[in-house]
């Protein structure tokens, strides 16, 4: 099954609900691509380059240990996940079958675009250099792109580069994310621990980009309040935040803050909500949150997907939007996310519609392109959905 199912729905319902689901063609702005490999591939690179350092040498086993790592409370397990798909990640081959596969496994959920972030210094240490892994990665997602086509789910799939917040390799991955920007690189990132390593640490790349108008998202308001998403927006010029949620501290609800009683502010009146000065100007100038639900549950950002400050921000009309993250450590993919969204928060097929148009208008890519997915394939699909069920 897609999602989880609650005893309410019975069989043939959640039967529908995943097929209609499955089928909304859907927009990804924030996944990592070390952080959705198939398992079998893993165990496959894993033997052909002579790393033995796995925790399970089965895919059923290795991707059940990926999802109980990412659920086990423990940051260095979390962590640790990442040692093993970054291993089988350092060689050219390598690199083009997980993008290619990662294109793949998105058109098959029905994702008909997506921004796949990676970080280029994590996938240097067995010799090959910046260039070559963009170059990789690049013709990965070509090949997948023409091998969706080919099984009739299209796809458009462009790269972020991520630069690690605790290092100092911003402004090459910058000028590294300028130069490719015409051969399938969107935009950059900075990614990585936010206490302790604030983004303006990296103002020198945000402020190249900037001059050379690129696009950039910041990875703020995760693990870290507000400091790091005034410091992404109003110091750095974010176009738009990574996960975002913790905007929600700059919320009362009646006379109480957000997280004072967080199941009543999921569910309270508008007119008893009050913004901040932050959270208006992010609402007011339609700054984009890439939010995340399942693994915002995983890293504790959120209580549930029940509970997740998304549905509050989405009736407050925040330009919110659905993502995936890690995949892998999710045991997650798109499909999943709405799902849950539908049926433990729920949302209905228009909230999804509204999200999905939401992520399109926030891409990285021309206006005319966006324009032409929203309304070529986004408004078309959703329409068919939504049609009434004909009586025979």
């Amino acid at each position: 099954m897609i999602f989880g199912r609650k005893g309410s729905k019975d069989d043939d319902d959640t039967a529908g609900l995943e097929d209609q689901v499955l089928r909304a063609p859907k927009a990804l702005l924030h996944d990592h691509l070390d952080g959705g490999l198939r398992p079998q591939t893993i165990i496959e690179i894993a033997d052909q380059v002579g790393y033995a350092g796995l925790p399970a040498s089965d895919a059923d086993s290795l991707g059940a240990w990926f999802r109980d790592s990412a659920d086990s409370g423990s940051l260095v397990r979390y962590l640790e996940t990442f040692d093993h798909t970054l291993a089988v990640m350092q060689t050219t081959e390598g690199l083009r079958r997980v993008a290619r596969e990662c294109v793949l496994d998105l058109a098959a959920d029905g994702v008909v675009y997506a921004e796949s972030r990676y970080a280029p210094e994590q996938h240097i240490s067995e010799g090959l250099v910046l260039e070559d892994v963009v170059e990789a990665v690049n013709a990965g997602f070509r090949e997948g792109e023409e091998l969706a086509a080919k099984a009739g789910t299209p796809i458009r799939v462009t790269a972020l580069l991520t630069a690690m917040r605790h290092a100092a390799k911003s402004t090459e991955i910058a000028e590294l994310a300028v130069r490719y920007r015409d051969q399938g690189v969107a935009g950059f990132d900075i990614a990585g621990a936010e206490a302790g390593f604030p983004p303006t640490r990296h103002l020198d790349a945000f402020e190249y980009l900037r001059r050379e108008n690129a696009h950039f998202t910041i990875h703020a308001g995760e693990a870290f309040g507000l400091p790091s998403i005034w410091e992404a927006i109003q110091w750095c010029g974010a176009d738009r935040l990574g996960h975002g949620v913790r905007i929600v501290d700059d919320l009362t609800v009646g006379d109480k803050a957000f997280g004072d009683d967080v199941a009543a502010s999921v569910a309270a009146d508008l007119d008893d909500v009050h913004l901040g000065r932050l959270a208006a100007y992010v609402r007011d100038t339609r700054i984009p949150l890439e939010m995340c639900p399942s693994s915002n549950v995983q890293t504790g950002a959120a209580e549930s997907v029940a509970l997740h400050p998304i549905s509050l921000l989405k009736r407050l009309r925040f330009r919110v939007t659905v993502n995936t993250d890690n995949r892998l450590m999710s045991g997650t993919s798109m499909s999943r996310e709405m799902g849950l969204l539908v049926q433990d928060a729920g949302w209905t097929v228009e909230d999804l519609r509204w999200v999905t148009i939401n992520a399109m208008k926030s891409a990285f890519i021309p206006f005319d392109e966006r324009l032409a997915i929203i309304e070529g394939i986004v408004k078309p699909g959703y329409a068919a959905l939504m049609e009434p069920v004909q009586q025979d």
